[in-house]
């Protein structure tokens, strides 16, 4: 098993990307209750203070702090991609080196994390969070896309804990 290495500091923030095996799925918005789930429960399992996400048609980014007594990072995303792959349908015909590892090749096998250091690498990385769906062409102004911590708030705060819930702002609630 290849061991990847990480920088792993308690009580850090870092910024992640993670991107889906074949971009032009644009499967995360399409699955967007899943991932929803996925995310949600292993996030009660694996509390995390999360500063931004944004969830894009093929990847996300998101900013993380860790607990001062762990660096769970690892573990967390490997549930969540997990418990996404599991629950999405479809055939995604992964390769073989795939599926000799029984993935289904939805997601790409490595993601991006970088620790940030000081206010100005997160301020930063906010603005990659903010900025992203801009710059992919999927909206005019950030606050426009419904999947994301910068969502315009239309009568209230957006939500910046979790982006996907049903509650986020643009997205039909029950409550």
């Amino acid at each position: 098993m290849t061991a990847y290495r990480r920088l792993r500091l308690p009580g850090a923030t870092c910024f992640f990307t993670l991107c889906l095996e074949e971009p032009a799925r644009g499967l995360l918005i399409d699955e967007v209750a899943l991932l929803r789930h996925a995310w949600a429960r292993t996030l009660a399992e694996l509390p995390v203070r999360r500063q931004a996400v944004v969830v894009l048609p093929d990847r996300l980014h998101a900013i993380w702090t860790e607990p001062e007594d762990a660096t769970l990072f690892p573990e967390r995303w490997r549930r969540i991609k997990a418990r996404f792959s599991r629950a999405v349908s479809g055939d995604f015909a992964p390769r073989d080196s795939l599926r000799r590892k029984r993935e289904r090749g939805i997601w790409q096998r490595r993601y991006w994390e970088h620790c940030l250091r000081d206010a100005a690498a997160l301020d930063r990385a906010l603005e990659v969070c903010r900025r992203a769906p801009v710059l992919a062409g999927l909206v005019t102004r950030p606050e426009d896309w419904p999947y994301g911590s910068f969502a315009a708030p239309r009568g209230r705060m957006g939500n910046i804990a979790h982006p996907t819930e049903p509650s986020c702002p643009n997205r039909s609630t029950s409550a």
